[in-house]
């Protein structure tokens, strides 16, 4: 391999400020400060910067994260980590909202998962997304998740394994106390008795390990070290922290982590997508596949997370899957250019548990796409889906239903919309789960070159003359991405995650709730290594 580079080895010691002004200076005792944490995971600093007043230092890590220190004004000689952006420090391929739209989890080639939620600082009106934890540290590239509960998640990885995290009651009560919900509101929701206190990560182990209680109390009692191994070891300890702001990047690899509570067995392939449906009962799953005997889609149950079903269809890689919002049917759209519909059958006695059927799909010979498909979403009301593909194309499919449950399916599901080209291949869609004032649906599409559009679609006026779409806005330079568009999601909640509310009266208050009701946030991840967030009055479109 050969003799690291100078600048590797100086960089790997911790960073050093000395604090009255170098080699020239006539203080008879110089007073230097040690900042930043020895060993770790942070793998040292590439450099540093002081704000011109002394009263900062800005630092660079090996991962890319950003590091600040600021002079602590009351304690002479002290300063303290103070709050600075992070994020992915490589592609982004997935993202979810929790369902009550209050944080978001990402997934990236970084081989991390990563929390971002609101916080606002004191006495500050406007809040700022953070990251507030890092429930995964993974040594494979992460490629795809999905929620299955307010604090519990499925991530696949390039590996052939899926692992589901549950988050630890440190998270549970940090999050109340930076994003200002009620801590016992969730701990509740959050079945409190039996969560551990947090994680940490064994010395050549790829799962993280729950720590209770009882771990910490019988930590803080070892006094002295057996052995010199004893006092380098290499598994990562968690130590329980009380935080009301985003915690610097030492706490957040070592301090955030949730414990794994499950591996589901059943790929033979590298992860490559997943679901989940409304009543996060089900969990659909996806790899890589060359052939159709790989292809198949794997239904779990996550009340025991048992396999349950295997969908066989297609006969390349599943791209996307998508449950409807009624959870009766799921979506599913392949590298093989077809989509397929699958329904949900009713639960008999010798099947009581969820049970699918193919209802529907596309022949190659026959599919309106002409490249691979790699997006695909539903409608709020689940009677329509829409799909993108790399030939450009974004199309709208049903009907898929009524409103009347207990109606029958439509037998045959064709293009509902006229053919959308959006000029670059369309790498992600996703429908607003709220309709326009007029009726119509909100569709977001992301393409290939990280620009994201914003159109109306209207099923009243007819495929026929493709005056059923209108194209009502897009990100511009500055706001679009610089790659790929790989994943949309909408919030699950109308108005702005972490907005203060004004409480100047109830008319006031009611007129600030109805302006709030018209405001959507939409996340999108690229492969430019950037999560963004968007906020969007739909009365402007």
């Amino acid at each position: 391999m050969g003799a690291p580079c100078p600048r590797t080895l100086h960089c790997l010691c911790d960073l050093s400020y000395e604090r009255d002004a170098g080699v020239t200076s006539s203080h008879p005792n110089p007073i230097y400060v040690r900042v930043g944490e020895v060993g770790g995971n942070t793998l040292g600093f590439y450099g540093c910067q002081m704000s011109p007043d002394g009263s900062m230092i800005a630092a660079h890590a090996f991962h890319g994260a950003l590091h600040l220190w600021c002079k602590d004004q009351d304690e002479k000689g002290q300063w303290r980590p103070g709050v600075v952006i992070s994020g992915h420090f490589n592609a982004v391929q997935d993202l979810s909202w929790d369902p009550e739209g209050e944080f978001i989890l990402s997934v990236g080639s970084d081989q991390t998962t990563r929390l971002f939620t609101p916080w606002r600082k004191q006495d500050d009106k406007q809040a700022t997304w953070h990251e507030i934890s890092r429930p995964q540290i993974h040594g494979y590239d992460m490629q795809c998740l999905a929620m299955v509960g307010r604090f519990q998640f499925v991530s696949g990885a390039d590996e052939k394994v899926l692992r589901v995290f549950q988050a630890p009651r440190n998270f549970v009560e940090n999050f109340a106390n930076i994003s200002g919900t009620s801590k016992e509101k969730l701990l509740t929701s959050s079945d409190a008795a039996n969560l551990p206190e947090g994680a940490s990560t064994p010395a050549l182990g790829l799962s993280n390990k729950a720590v209770f209680q009882g771990d910490l109390a019988h930590k803080s009692n070892e006094g002295e070290f057996n052995s010199v191994s004893d006092q380098y070891q290499s598994e990562s300890y968690f130590n329980p922290l009380i935080m009301t702001e985003p915690p610097p990047e030492d706490h957040l690899l070592q301090n955030t982590l949730w414990p794994e509570v499950q591996k589901l067995y059943g790929h033979g392939f590298e992860m490559f997508c997943l679901a989940s449906d409304s009543g996060r009962a089900l969990v659909a799953s996806a790899c890589k596949a060359s052939k159709a005997e790989h292809a198949g889609i794997l239904l779990w149950s996550t009340a025991t997370w048992r396999q349950l079903q295997t969908l066989p269809c297609h006969t390349l890689t599943v791209t996307q899957m998508a449950f409807s919002p009624d959870a009766q049917l799921l979506l599913a759209v392949s590298r093989d250019r077809t989509w397929s519909l699958w329904r949900q059958n009713p639960p008999t006695a010798e099947s009581p548990e969820p049970r699918f059927s193919l209802h529907a799909h596309t022949e190659k010979d026959t599919a309106v796409h002409s490249r691979i498909i790699w997006s695909c979403d539903w409608s709020p009301d689940s009677k329509y889906f829409v799909t993108s593909s790399r030939d450009k194309k974004v199309i709208v499919w049903g009907p898929c239903g009524s409103e009347d449950s207990d109606a029958p399916l439509s037998p045959e599901i064709k293009p509902c919309s006229s053919i959308l080209d959006v000029g670059d291949s369309a790498t992600a869609v996703a429908f607003c789960p709220t309709l326009c004032s007029d009726n119509s649906f909100l569709l977001a599409v992301g393409l290939e070159s990280g620009r994201i559009l914003l159109y109306r679609w209207s099923p009243d006026l007819g495929s026929a003359g493709g005056n059923d779409w209108k194209h009502c806005g897009g990100t511009d330079i500055s706001q679009s991405h610089a790659l790929t568009v790989k994943r949309l999601r909408w919030s699950p909640r109308a108005g702005r995650a972490g907005r203060e509310n004004q409480e100047d009266g109830a008319s006031e208050g009611e007129r600030e709730e109805e302006e709030e009701s018209s405001w959507v946030q939409l996340a999108s991840a690229s492969a430019d290594h950037s999560v963004k967030i968007f906020n969007i009055n739909k009365r402007a479109l």
